[in-house]
């Protein structure tokens, strides 16, 4: 490998869009007046070992007030194949307030919480609001208790089927920020030490 210069990354501005990260790419549906909002997030991940679920939100989106009102969500893991119709769930809204992306995606009702779920996805969480914590900047952190979840059932893992055979058949969506998304199409074990344990 070749050695390459290291370099400082300022600190009083944000660093994101200096490197890439990567993260799954969900689309977090809450309801909203007689109708509901639909809205890609990839500031996202499980929280802990237990059923808690959490993304990064703004106290100006809508996602965010609707939550703090409803106290409710769902989180959709959304398939290659849908990143348009994911993509147009972020257009902007019209005068009238309704934002016409949404009728890209198709829905049914949750099972346990007043919001819905998005056709064509892979997992679906049903979450009640567990707390925002607020001040990170001008971002919140929202945590959401999963009190039901659901997959299609070739996207789970089985012991009758190799993990990387599953991750080929069946590639996650990942946002790679900033501004790329990617599928991803092959793993390998991770070699943890012998004495490892969780």
């Amino acid at each position: 490998m070749t050695d390459t210069a290291i370099v400082p990354l300022r600190t009083d501005a944000p660093l994101w869009d200096r490197f890439f990260l990567v993260a799954p790419l969900v689309l977090v549906a809450t309801k909203e007046d007689d109708g509901h909002d639909i809205a890609p997030k990839h500031m996202a991940s499980p929280l802990g070992w237990q059923n808690y679920y959490g993304f990064v939100c703004s106290p100006k989106h809508a996602t965010y007030r609707n939550i703090e009102e409803h106290e409710e969500f769902t989180v959709n893991f959304p398939r290659p194949e849908q990143v348009v119709a994911t993509s147009m769930a972020a257009s902007a809204r019209e005068d009238d307030g309704r934002k016409p992306g949404l009728d890209a995606l198709a829905t049914r009702p949750a099972t346990l919480v007043d919001c819905v779920l998005v056709e064509g996805c892979s997992v679906f969480l049903e979450c009640e609001l567990e707390r925002i914590v607020d001040g990170f900047g001008d971002n919140s952190l929202i945590v959401g208790r999963v009190v039901a979840a659901s997959a299609r059932e070739d996207a789970l893992r089985s012991p009758e089927r190799d993990d990387n055979d599953l991750v080929h058949a069946e590639p996650p969506l990942v946002y790679l920020s900033p501004g790329r998304f990617g599928a991803v199409t092959t793993s390998h074990a991770f070699p943890f030490s012998i004495d490892f344990s969780l």
